[in-house]
């Protein structure tokens, strides 16, 4: 136990402060097994708390309760239909603090002072600029990630792409039965920035770690042996831009055609 440091303490290494916006992704089991090994509490309530409490009620948090279902012409319920993106996310919807954002393929469990905001946009695009997504580049939300790898798990770069506009993807329309959260129900569309099959698209995401802690924007520690880093999602935008724009996206991914549209 020596050198251990508890779940309720992880939260104050993470690098946020009083009055973030904090958007957490993760894969806790091995965090709580390591809680189990040293005799520590495995209630994950605890690491939302602390987080909570860190930042205050002038903060926000955001937990993603991505859900594809809808894609498949499953029905959507902003209530009931379950988070498919991890353990943190499914408790946050059974906590009567935090509300859910409303776009039936990428929504958020929120809380805190920019929640209610969060869960009234009505975003039809998942990454369109009136997304969750553009707040999170506004208020240089935190993204904080706990045992995954930005390479798997760094969804802000797709925002990046459909605001910049690149060759290998398009906007996919997906239509079924939607449940808002009083309780109607109607027949809605939402799109999402999807691949071109076509391309072969190989993705590499993720190989922008060295500039982004030239700036200060990006750090990785760990915490009782499980890897872990912040980023700075407002100020890091620029620099994925720059390879969507000037670059073809060559950093995030390799597709059909890229060298001869490079060439051209």
């Amino acid at each position: 136990m020596e050198g251990y440091i508890r779940l309720k303490d992880i939260p104050g290494h993470f690098g946020i402060q009083k009055g973030d916006a904090v958007w957490i992704a993760s894969d806790v089991k091995t965090l709580v097994y390591t809680c189990m090994e040293n005799g520590d509490d495995t209630d994950l309530n605890i690491l939302i708390d602390s987080i909570k409490d860190i930042i205050t009620e002038e903060g926000t948090l955001m937990i993603p309760v991505f859900n594809w279902d809808f894609c498949k012409g499953i029905p959507f319920d902003v209530k009931k239909s379950p988070s498919r993106t991890g353990s943190l996310g499914k408790i946050a919807l059974k906590r009567d603090d935090f509300i859910r954002t409303a776009h039936p393929i990428y929504s958020f469990a929120v809380w805190g002072k920019d929640a209610k905001k969060l869960a009234a946009m009505d975003n039809q695009s998942s990454f369109g600029a009136d997304s969750p997504f553009s707040y999170c580049r506004d208020v240089n939300a935190k993204n904080v990630f706990i045992d995954v790898e930005p390479q798997h798990s760094f969804t802000f770069v797709h925002y990046v792409e459909q605001m910049k506009g690149v060759p290998y993807r398009y906007l996919k329309n997906f239509t079924a039965p939607y449940t808002d959260g009083d309780g109607n129900t109607t027949e809605k569309t939402y799109s999402m920035n999807v691949r071109c099959l076509d391309r072969d698209i190989f993705l590499t995401i993720y190989p922008f770690e060295k500039e982004f802690q030239e700036i200060g924007a990006a750090w990785h520690y760990e915490i009782n042996g499980i890897h872990m880093e912040t980023i700075e999602m407002g100020r890091v935008y620029d620099i994925i831009a720059d390879d969507v724009v000037n670059h073809y996206s060559s950093r995030i991914c390799t597709y059909k055609g890229q060298k001869e549209i490079w060439k051209g």
